[in-house]
């Protein structure tokens, strides 16, 4: 089949002459006016359109011309509009490719030099076409909600698949923001649990003394406040999965209530003496070293070695560098359709600057400056400003000497500390300073290794 080409022209004769030029490379269809180019559009949808500017009703002006760009490209930002334009006009010429044409094309119209311009813009328009195929299929193709297409992320993937099918506890680990809830609805999701309850806590989100009743459940009277019996989040899990974000911010002697549900199944509500049988799988997650916290007393070792039958370890994004522009365009997809806005992707110094970036906030961090991004937005490509991820000579201008050094220093020493996990002998070595020195810089900068 051939390319369809629309040609939007008002001048009957030169409508003629272009399709009986063209017609043996393109099937060609003709407009002669907006409505007649919107409807040719909606209903062949061609690829590449030519368009003159001066159209009726106003055929001596050019405002026509522009709201037809307008409407065509908001139809589908994919199309190629290649304007034909006057040779005293070239200033409309380009007005029009700010708004969004791919290229002009000044009359008188040479046909061979339109055929040049035509085959590149078909070109460049299947390409992109292709692109826009390919990331659909990976985000219709994502795993579980999760995308990605690096060799750490699929060994994630991987073993999600492999556990899903048992019930042996699973210990997810991982810095904050790289997906841990994620993994875990994943795994029950792929587990013959599915259709039973995923029931969720975050041990470090709620006081030490409404914990043990918010996980057990208590009896009424059990304490000030209990008018009524209440079922706890682990008897809510009844044969489905029970997820404990933030294990290691769970105090030790729920860990010894926790450990014996774990190897009995059995549960106590607080102020009652009745056993109650449950059956719920146990799936956790923690952004500490829970091996650091054993030896510091705060971390029950046989705890750990229950929980940790499976460990998933989540790479932090900084380490998924082939992935940051696939979740990029994909968190744009979705929040440029949902605030309405015509983005189209991201500068050259947008992609750029997300690739330098060391992404101490991860998936989540990269998620939230995209949604930033395509609210705060004025054209129709994300620059490094729309995501409060400007080029690193912004952060110096207007500086003294002195007050830059420093900036820059701060700046290097921090993305040493993240990219080695804030260990200091590591981003010592890596800055080329000794580990005192890195210290006292630590100080004088008031940098907090978190």
């Amino acid at each position: 089949m051939k390319p369809k080409l629309l040609i939007v022209e008002d001048d009957d004769s030169i409508r003629t002459q272009m399709k009986w030029a063209l017609a043996q490379d393109y099937e060609v269809f003709l407009a002669e006016d907006r409505p007649g180019a919107l409807g040719v559009l909606k209903k062949e949808q061609p690829p590449v359109v030519t368009l003159d500017l001066g159209l009726p009703p106003a055929p001596g002006g050019v405002e026509e011309g522009y709201l037809a760009l307008a409407e065509i490209t908001g139809e589908d930002n994919l199309t190629k509009v290649i304007v034909i334009t006057g040779q005293g006009e070239k200033e409309n010429a380009l007005k029009a490719i700010g708004q969004g044409a791919y290229d002009f094309f000044c009359k008188p119209i040479q046909i061979d030099e339109l055929k040049v311009v035509l085959g590149r813009a078909f070109y460049v328009s299947n390409l992109e076409r292709e692109h826009r195929e390919l990331q659909s299929r990976l985000a219709g193709d994502s795993f579980e909600g999760m995308l990605g297409t690096s060799s750490k992320i699929q060994e994630v993937f991987s073993t999600i698949r492999k556990v899903a099918t048992t019930d042996v506890p699973v210990l997810i680990v991982g810095e904050s923001g790289t997906g841990k809830e994620l993994v875990a609805r994943a795994i029950h999701r792929m587990s013959s649990r599915r259709g039973e309850p995923f029931v969720v806590i975050n041990c470090g989100a709620i006081p030490e003394t409404l914990l043990e009743s918010e996980l057990f459940g208590h009896e009424k009277g059990a304490f000030t406040g209990a008018h009524v019996q209440r079922k706890g989040r682990i008897e809510f899990a009844q044969k489905g999965t029970l997820f404990l974000d933030e294990i290691g911010e769970l105090p030790l002697l729920l860990q010894v209530k926790l450990l014996r549900f774990l190897q009995e199944q059995v549960i106590e509500r607080v102020g009652g003496r009745e056993q109650i049988t449950v059956d719920a799988r146990i799936l956790v997650a923690t952004n500490r070293d829970l091996k650091q916290a054993i030896k510091d007393g705060s971390f029950r070792e046989d705890l750990y070695y229950r929980l940790g039958v499976i460990t998933i370890s989540l790479p932090p994004l900084r380490e998924r560098e082939e992935d940051i522009k696939l979740l990029a365009n994909a968190f744009m997809h979705r929040y440029a359709s949902e605030n309405k806005k015509k983005i189209k992707g991201f500068t050259y110094l947008a992609v750029n600057a997300m690739e330098k970036h060391l992404w101490p906030g991860n998936v989540r961090e990269l998620e939230n400056r995209i949604k930033r991004a395509v609210i705060m937005a004025e054209g129709q490509k994300m620059n490094p400003e729309d995501m409060e991820l400007a080029p690193p000579r912004s952060k110096y201008g207007g500086k003294g000497l002195k007050e830059a050094r420093e900036a820059l220093e701060k700046d290097l020493i921090q993305r040493a500390l993240v990219k080695n996990n804030g260990n200091v002998t590591k981003a010592a070595e890596e800055l080329g300073v000794s580990r005192p020195t890195l210290y006292e810089l630590m100080e004088k900068l008031g940098i907090k290794n978190e």
